[in-house]
């Protein structure tokens, strides 16, 4: 009797995207509990994590590769360097530049995130996207022509209008902040001490 092949389902998450978007909204995820959830809902069995490089936050890679995220760094900008000022009588070449920097500091995860999706292409049989950002768009398109795509988890209702069509791929992940919400209980503990007046 053959052994049927284990379905290898990886997760690739556009962490700057993910982190923004749930801040904005007011909350923080817990990563820990977002890599189960990602396990537990959609059977991920790798989760690529694509996030920049910032030294000091070197612990943080380690909790989060600890976690079960495989960590792609990526060097970030550094922008406390004097960067190119923008005057109204600015030449059009300068603006090009300007707007090509600000492309660049940005796209560089993007970039990594498609090349991981594409190089891991032979090794799952689904992928889920995380982001709501509308640069994968061809990504999307090709992996569901493909028969690849599980799905698209947006951080929340405010994703890009180019995955409309994809809508029956979409899941939100705001829709599961109770579950996946990251609690400073140390912070609760002191204020319930302060609160007692002890």
């Amino acid at each position: 009797m053959r052994r049927r092949k284990k379905k290898n389902i990886y997760a690739f998450i556009d962490s700057q995207n993910l982190n923004i978007s749930t801040q904005r909204l007011g909350w923080k995820m817990d990563w820990r509990k977002f890599r189960e959830h990602l396990s537990e809902k959609y059977g991920v069995t790798q989760a690529f994590m694509f996030i920049g490089y910032v030294p000091e936050f070197e612990d943080m890679y380690v909790q989060l590769h600890d976690a079960g995220y495989m960590v792609v760094l990526k060097p970030t900008f550094d922008m406390t360097r004097p960067r190119l000022e923008v005057s109204e009588k600015s030449s059009d070449k300068e603006k090009t530049e300007k707007e090509e920097e600000k492309k660049q500091t940005k796209g560089n995860i993007d970039a990594d995130l498609v090349l991981w999706a594409m190089k891991e292409l032979n090794n799952y049989s689904k992928a889920v996207i995380v982001s709501g950002d509308g640069d994968f768009y061809s990504l999307v398109e090709y992996l569901e022509a493909e028969g690849k795509l599980l799905k698209i988890l947006a951080p929340s209702g405010h994703y890009s209008g180019l995955y409309n069509a994809y809508d029956q791929y979409i899941d939100r992940i705001d829709q599961s902040r109770k579950a996946l919400a990251y609690h400073d209980h140390k912070k609760r503990k002191r204020s319930v001490v302060k609160s007692n007046g002890k």
